[in-house]
């Protein structure tokens, strides 16, 4: 008898994405969407028994940098390894297209200092067989890979390919720069892109130290870029805002959003990186006050704050791209040996001394410096990730309960497992020692979960992995108030998708795309971090293994079982709304 359904998923428990109590129930899946939930009675090609686990939407990270990665492989891992099934690229306005063969060298230097991708592995990985936007889309859509991209048209090469050596220098845009940059937004909007992102913060910069083209573009620039969006077709425009390191107030970033949206008829969503000091403490708390505000208001399309659900911070290691003595001289003259050789050096007392008791060098990219002297927020990573660590635990408290510095206990730490031990620098998103304070965000309709990075910061970070996280820690294990189940879920699927514009996914209901994780919620965890070497040019980035997803499934296909890729590569691009429209269609819908 013939099969009624490619796939069912029996008797799990189904957390739908919406937010709603979670249910005993069947998912039936035909054609790579999901056509009935409930109690199924037709039968499926392959039946998985989902009694006891968790069937939940595929997870949506908005803020990730694959724009590399999406071309030289066909693994977004680490997202796709946790649940995630559609990621978003181009974000902080850094990416490849549009460029001229003359300007290629700029951007990659660009995504290098930003997004800590070695410009070797670039050149060895990017295939540029592309100049403009639409060729670009081109390309990735002729490549398979195991999950959905999105992508943002990327403002600083928008830039570039408009003014040349003015762009990247941050010269004031003319009025025909102006409309140039307008014109190649709406082409890459019509081509696919679901919007345009910028950066407006000193962090990014070039591996010079430049600050990257987009830097402190005026509102005009901004608003000319999202009325591209607008007649392409429509979208979302990403903001990474100043944070207030100019010395501006928090009305100086909303103001310029709050600008955009009005003028452009969008939506704005920007990231939001709560810190430590009083000011910074202050700084996110009133921008929140504004937006609330504004949003309540009904003044103008939503501003949506995008935010992380654990630390924002850096592993710091002897083997990865930073660590607190990276500038120190006689550090740097050790840096170029192999790590056995590395540490043997390190080991020696005098050097020791010597480093511990250095001035460094100012570092070139702002952020590797952020690891030095931040021993209050520093902590050692387990096999057992904690990204909420206990009191008392930092490196300043175990240094202090030692009657040793912090620097030499650090020090010490970083030459354990071989010089491949790891500390966790939470320079960011943990103002009080704790994380009570991201229920501003959870308790936000209009606040979305993101900022994975997935692609980027490959000696730096590896929080693409925040979905374990939120599972494991948020919505099981984490002392005082956590997160259901079904908020958590909602968090990272329907809420995104919505922010977004995607309709098709998010939910598991009839009609949707079949984007699905069934995962032993009891069971899931991660590893401690570790280095692999799969990039073009023998390359190497950080990865970290998941544990408890029983099957993930994208477009209907199984692309994890037991913690492990398959090898099918369902993945395809996602366009946005401009994409196949008319002009005349489009001149309608801006009218």
């Amino acid at each position: 008898m013939a099969h009624q359904y490619d796939t069912v998923i029996r008797g799990g428990l189904v957390v739908d994405g919406t937010g709603e109590e979670p249910f005993i129930g069947d998912v039936a899946i035909k054609d790579g969407v999901i056509a009935a939930v409930g109690e199924v009675e037709g039968s499926g090609a392959e039946e998985i028994d989902a009694r006891g686990l968790a069937v939940t939407p595929g997870f949506i990270d908005l803020h990730t940098h694959y724009d590399g990665q999406a071309i030289w492989s066909n693994r977004l891992n680490p997202s796709s390894g946790h649940g995630v099934t559609t990621v978003v690229m181009g974000n902080c306005g850094v990416g490849f297209a549009p460029c001229r063969p003359s300007d290629r060298d700029l951007l990659v230097m660009t995504m290098e200092g930003v997004e800590d991708i070695p410009g070797v592995v670039m050149a060895e990985g990017l295939t540029w067989d592309w100049e403009t936007f639409p060729e670009f889309m081109r390309v990735l859509e002729s490549k398979p890979r195991d999950i959905d991209v999105a992508v943002f048209a990327p403002h600083s090469p928008i830039r570039v390919y408009v003014m040349g050596e003015r762009g990247a220098n941050r010269e004031a845009a003319t009025q025909d720069d102006l409309d140039a940059m307008r014109e190649l937004t709406r082409e890459a909007v019509a081509a696919g892109a679901i919007g345009i992102a910028t950066s407006r913060t000193l962090i990014d910069r070039r591996a010079d130290g430049a600050p990257v083209p987009s830097f402190d573009a005026p509102a005009e620039e901004l608003v000319a870029l999202a009325q591209g969006v607008r007649e392409g077709g429509g979208g979302l425009v990403q903001v990474l805002p100043e944070f207030g390191m100019n010395g501006n107030p928090p009305e100086a970033d909303f103001e310029i959003m709050r600008k955009v949206a009005d003028e452009s008829g969008l939506p704005v969503t920007f990231s939001i990186v709560p810190g430590r000091s009083d000011k910074a403490k202050a700084f996110w708390v009133e921008l929140m006050d504004l937006v609330e505000a504004y949003n309540a208001s009904g003044q103008g399309p939503i501003l949506h704050p995008q935010y992380a659900p654990r630390p924002v911070g850096m592993l710091a290691s002897f083997d990865l791209t930073s660590n607190p003595w990276a500038d120190c001289p006689t550090y740097k003259k050790l840096a170029h040996l192999p790590i056995t050789e590395r540490v043997a050096e390190l080991r020696k007392p005098e050097v020791k001394q010597a480093i511990l008791t250095e001035t460094p060098d100012e570092a070139v990219i702002p952020l590797t410096a952020l690891t030095r002297n931040n021993y209050h927020v520093m902590f050692e990573v387990s096999a057992n990730p904690k990204y909420e660590p206990e009191p008392g635990q930092s490196i300043k408290d175990r240094a202090e309960a030692m009657g040793v510095s912090p620097e030499s206990l650090a020090y010490d730490l970083l030459l354990e497992h071989g010089g491949r031990n790891y500390l966790l620098v939470a320079f960011g998103n943990y103002p009080e020692d704790t994380l009570d304070h991201l229920f501003r965000f959870y308790d936000n309709p209009d606040a979305v979960m993101g900022l994975g990075d997935g692609g980027a910061h490959y000696g730096l970070i590896v929080d693409s992995t925040y979905p374990t996280f939120v599972l494991q820690h948020w919505a099981r294990d984490r002392q005082g108030r956590r997160l259901t189940l079904a908020q958590a879920v909602q968090a990272m699927t329907s809420r995104p998708a919505s922010v977004i514009g995607f309709h098709d996914r998010g939910v598991i209901a009839p009609g949707m795309k079949a984007d699905i994780n069934v995962i032993d919620h009891g069971a899931i965890c991660m590893d401690a971090p570790r280095v692999v070497s799969d990039l073009p040019g023998g390359g190497r980035r950080l990865d970290q293994q998941a544990h408890g997803y029983r099957y993930t499934l994208v477009s209907g296909e199984v692309i994890v079982k037991d913690d492990q890729f398959t090898g099918n590569l369902p993945g395809r691009v996602v366009k946005g709304a401009g994409a196949g429209k008319t002009a005349a269609a489009l001149a309608e819908g801006v009218a």
